[in-house]
Parts: structure tokens; C-alpha cells; sequence
């Protein structure tokens, strides 16, 4: 499985990382609405379990993917400061550059 991640996210992800409250805690991705080839991601802080796949970004962030979900594959993690701050996640390989 494949993620890209941007300098802003990796940046803002790993400030959370360091967080007392968050150490030992990883990032992950998970669908959580699809339909057809589209899917809409959640993002968070959370452990590894069996059905999970640990990717390693160029970034140095690890992010945690369910390995079963092939929209997960590909995915792109940026953050965005305008118009409106936050993460935005999209699958470009996948055909999904952004919500509808």
C-alpha cells in the first residue's frame, strides 16, 4: 500500500504525535463512507491491530491502513491553511480528487 503526505499535514501530524497524551499512538486512515469507486476518509490517532498495515511515508510519518481496503491504497494526506484550515485526504489513484 501506497500514502503520499504533504509537508504541511506531516508537520501538523507530527506536532499531535508528540503530544505526552499521544505518545506511543500512530496516525490512521479509514474509509467511512464509499460508493462505487469514491470514497470519503477519516483520520486520527490510534493502534495497530492484526487487520492493519503499517505504511511509512518519505515524510517520517507512519500511517496506519486497513489492509482488506483497497480505496485506502494510494491515498494523498494534505493540509490546507486556506480557505478553510484542516486535512484534506483524497485518492488520486483511485479517481478521487476531493469531495463532491
Amino acid at each position: 500500500m501506497n500514502v503520499k503526505i504533504s509537508r504541511n499535514a506531516a508537520k501538523v501530524l507530527q506536532l499531535e504525535l508528540d503530544k505526552e497524551e499521544n505518545k506511543g499512538l500512530l496516525v490512521r486512515v479509514q474509509v467511512t463512507h464509499s460508493h462505487g469507486d469514491h470514497a470519503h476518509y477519516g483520520l486520527g490517532l490510534d493502534d495497530k491491530s492484526e487487520n492493519d498495515v503499517l505504511v511509512s511515508t518519505d515524510k517520517g510519518i507512519d500511517v496506519i491502513l486497513d489492509k482488506t481496503e483497497p480505496l485506502l491504497d494510494g491515498i494523498r494526506i494534505d493540509y490546507f491553511y486556506t480557505p478553510e484550515e484542516g486535512f484534506m485526504i483524497t485518492n488520486p489513484s483511485k479517481g478521487n480528487h476531493g469531495d463532491h
